[in-house]
């Protein structure tokens, strides 16, 4: 199981260098797209959709991506950063009030919700995706590794170490010793990634402010693959998808991601 884990994420990680590297702007937004729109298809599947439904909810996904994604200005194209910023906040209410409420009390939404929170949770962290890109390939590149390296920390630390269970009537498997794993793998790899990418010779004031949002990042990545788990145990399912042997589908390589990328987005559209 670990191999063929490790092979996938082999594959999918030089796949996703090369796009990164060498892809124009605008076919970078429409790859941004695909993955959307393979994550819409996942999502609608636990929301038990019938297959004409999925399709319609995954090309919408899709289309809603690269119809924001071009007008907001990260097709390679001037646009209205304003839907961006739209986007990013939808996303953040999401995740910073009606998520840990969920996490907490239990799912209860209808299928109408589900499909709703679906694109909140899908389309933003898309753009996100395209726009760190389009502004610094390497910011894009460092945004992806800190969830890596998270997911990566947890799943070893929690292995080596895991004695209490985080979460266990959503997601038995981790434990607060893999969080603090994951804890401790971000806030060293981000703060080496600081020092190459912006400033070598960072003041205390830097780390003052640096360390916490490490810390937050992390914590947002938990919640997103938390969440993740949360609909997959109300649909009955071990995976969102197969089409990634070892890992299962999309939605279970990209659940961090849709809670930490908009953040992200939202806090380079202040900085830039």
């Amino acid at each position: 199981m670990l191999k063929q884990r490790v092979i996938t994420a082999l594959a999918l990680v030089t796949g996703l260098l090369v796009a990164l590297l060498w892809f124009p702007q605008w076919a970078w937004l429409c790859l941004v797209s695909v993955i959307c729109a393979l994550g819409a298809w996942e999502w609608s599947g636990l929301a038990s959709q019938i297959r004409a439904t999925r399709v319609v909810y995954a090309l919408g996904a899709g289309a809603l991506v690269l119809g924001l994604g071009f007008a907001g200005g990260v097709g390679g194209f001037d646009g209205q950063t304003w839907i961006l910023v739209l986007a990013y906040l939808s996303s953040v209410v999401l995740w910073f009030i009606f998520v840990p409420l969920w996490l907490r009390r239990g799912w209860g939404g209808s299928t109408r919700t589900a499909m709703t929170v679906g694109i909140i949770v899908l389309v933003p962290s898309a753009l996100a995706m395209a726009q760190l890109r389009a502004v610094d390939m390497m910011l894009m590149l460092f945004a992806l590794v800190l969830v890596w390296v998270a997911d990566i920390a947890a799943y070893f630390s929690g292995r080596a170490f895991g004695r209490h269970k985080l979460a266990p009537s959503i997601s038995p498997g981790k434990t607060w010793e893999g969080a603090l794993g994951a804890l401790a793998g971000v806030v060293v790899c981000g703060t080496i990634g600081f020092l190459l990418l912006v400033s070598p010779t960072p003041g205390i004031a830097t780390f003052a402010w640096l360390v916490p949002f490490l810390a937050a990042y992390t914590a947002l990545s938990i919640i997103g693959d938390l969440f993740e788990s949360l609909i997959k145990r109300k649909a009955g399912a071990k995976d969102s998808g197969t089409l990634l042997p070892g890992h299962g589908g999309v939605l279970d390589r990209i659940d961090s991601l849709t809670s930490t990328l908009p953040v992200a987005g939202l806090i380079l559209v202040w900085l830039y």
